[in-house]
């Protein structure tokens, strides 16, 4: 059912709860946008938790440090919208860049 993957889609862009429950309810009903962009909101999870373990060096690093972190998160956040815009529109489209290696690194993960 294509409406249950596009549901999927769009609930696993929801924090780390909603990418939870995405993917148990992609285990009931496995569909290819649902599994597309579990990977793609893992991907970005992972990349978000390297730049806040990267952001602690760089809080040390007055006025550029800070200028790189606030850079590298606001990234972090339009990769997230565009991943979530993606999801509800129900397009397998990924995020700029990255989205492409993502769906390599993963692509056992959902299917």
């Amino acid at each position: 059912n294509q409406e249950n993957g596009k549901t999927v889609a769009i609930v696993c862009y929801l924090t780390l709860i909603g990418w939870i429950i995405g993917v148990v309810l992609h285990g009931n009903n496995k569909t290819s946008l649902g599994a597309y962009h579990l990977r793609q909101m893992l991907g970005l999870m992972i990349l978000a938790l390297a730049v806040f373990i990267l952001g602690f060096p760089l809080a040390f690093m007055p006025f550029l440090g800070w200028i790189i972190s606030l850079t590298l998160n606001i990234g972090i956040l339009v990769f997230w919208i565009l991943g979530l815009v993606s999801a509800a529109n129900g397009d397998e489209k990924p995020v700029p860049v990255i989205g492409d290696l993502f769906q390599k690194w993963f692509a056992g993960f959902g299917v």
